[in-house]
């Protein structure tokens, strides 16, 4: 994984987590929202508020959030899609919702 990410390694925090569903629920309790993305969601990732501390869980291509890591999710959002490509890689998908989320913390 380091060789792939061209530095960005070294400025981000990386935690690594026994059991997520656990993880996720500690995280409520310190008053993080927990937003899941997948395509099948009804919410837009734009309708999500993202000045609030939040953690972002983004699924397995294919495969998307297991159903116990769904179900611990505070809301859930999709990113609309136009044309036949049902969902985008992974990386992209965290591209775009961690872009709008860099927007609106920009505007506070």
């Amino acid at each position: 994984m380091a060789r792939a990410s061209a530095g960005a390694l070294e400025h981000v925090k990386i935690a690594q987590v026994t059991n997520l569903v656990r993880t996720l629920e500690e995280m409520k309790e310190r008053r993080v929202w927990v937003y899941g993305f997948e395509a099948q969601a009804g919410k837009s990732y734009l309708d999500l508020d993202y000045a609030q501390g939040c953690a972002l869980v983004l699924g397995g291509e294919g495969a998307g959030l297991h159903r116990l890591v769904r179900e611990a999710c505070d809301e859930l959002a999709h990113i609309p899609l136009r044309g036949p490509v049902p969902s985008l890689n992974v990386s992209v998908a965290a591209a775009v919702v961690l872009y709008e989320a860099l927007r609106q913390r920009a505007r506070e």
